[in-house]
């Protein structure tokens, strides 16, 4: 059974490090910052995430599950990734289960840290994976 994300004192320290090290443009090439417009309240609400590229195409994967940034940006539609002085706002589009499977694939591989939040592992069939996408969203990222 995959382990639950949840926010306390150390996560908080190593989202700071890695908000920190990622603003300076720091670290892996695939982090950036993530930044979309609260839901509730509407104020700009910023974490750490992972973005994956295959080809031309980019990916963001919700790898701690049905997170606060996964339901902000379902509202809102688009959010502004930044990296260091780079700073982009992007179209968001959920993809559906079986469109993810490859993207989940890589994701496991590229980012081993999370891989003890999915119920899946690398040798697991694309139908398990299409299964953990309820679990783990992954939403396409389009600059039109």
């Amino acid at each position: 059974m995959a382990k639950t994300y949840r926010v306390g004192a150390g996560t908080k320290f190593i989202n700071g490090v890695f908000g920190v090290m990622t603003r300076l443009g720091r670290g892996k090439s695939y982090r950036h910052i993530l930044t979309v417009r609260g839901r509730k309240t509407g104020e700009p609400r910023s974490t750490p995430v992972d973005v994956m590229r295959n080809g031309d195409q980019r990916w963001l994967v919700a790898a701690y599950g049905v997170s606060n940034w996964v339901r902000n940006a379902r509202v809102a539609g688009e959010v502004q990734l930044a990296r260091g002085r780079y700073r982009e706002t992007l179209r968001v589009v959920e993809v559906a289960p079986e469109d993810s499977v490859p993207v989940l694939r890589q994701y496991l591989r590229e980012v081993p840290i999370t891989r003890a939040y999915f119920d899946v592992t690398l040798d697991s069939t694309d139908e398990e994976f299409a299964a953990e996408a309820s679990r783990h969203p992954v939403f396409r990222l389009t600059s039109d």
